[in-house]
């Protein structure tokens, strides 16, 4: 029986030798870039800063001052409709000061007049104007 040789050439020793030491070499460069691609965890804003121990506890006061918006003035009867949020209105007989740009224009007497979110308060002193803020005093 005549037998079916194939020959395999596998070159020479020194290819197989050089093709294992690139592979070596590549896999160690690829480890090694993963390693320090990887990610750190962020750094707090201003961490390389050294902040006196007084200032570095926040502490948030939520606003809750009572501001309204006059919606309509009355000159002839001096009064006017204040709007103020849900929730943040003025108690009857309350005093409150109006704003206008941030200067001070007047001064009204809330009455007992109330409708949802409005009330009406009298003018005592100054003017007032659509768009004005009523605070308290």
């Amino acid at each position: 029986m005549g037998g079916l040789r194939l020959r395999i050439d596998l070159g020479s020793k020194g290819d197989l030798l050089r093709v294992m030491r690139l592979l070596v070499f590549l896999l160690s460069g690829v480890i090694l870039i993963s390693g320090c691609a990887s990610k750190k965890s962020p750094e707090p804003q201003g961490a390389g800063m050294s902040l006196p121990t007084s200032q570095k506890k926040l502490i948030v006061t939520p606003d809750d001052s009572m501001v309204g918006k006059v919606a309509m003035v009355n000159q002839g009867f001096r009064f006017v409709v204040l709007n103020f949020p849900v929730g943040h209105l003025p108690v009857p007989e309350q005093h409150l000061s109006l704003y206008r740009r941030g200067v001070k224009v007047g001064e009204v007497k809330v009455t007992r007049q109330q409708y949802d979110d409005n009330v009406v308060a009298d003018l005592s002193t100054g003017d007032a104007e659509v768009g004005d803020e009523a605070r308290k005093q």
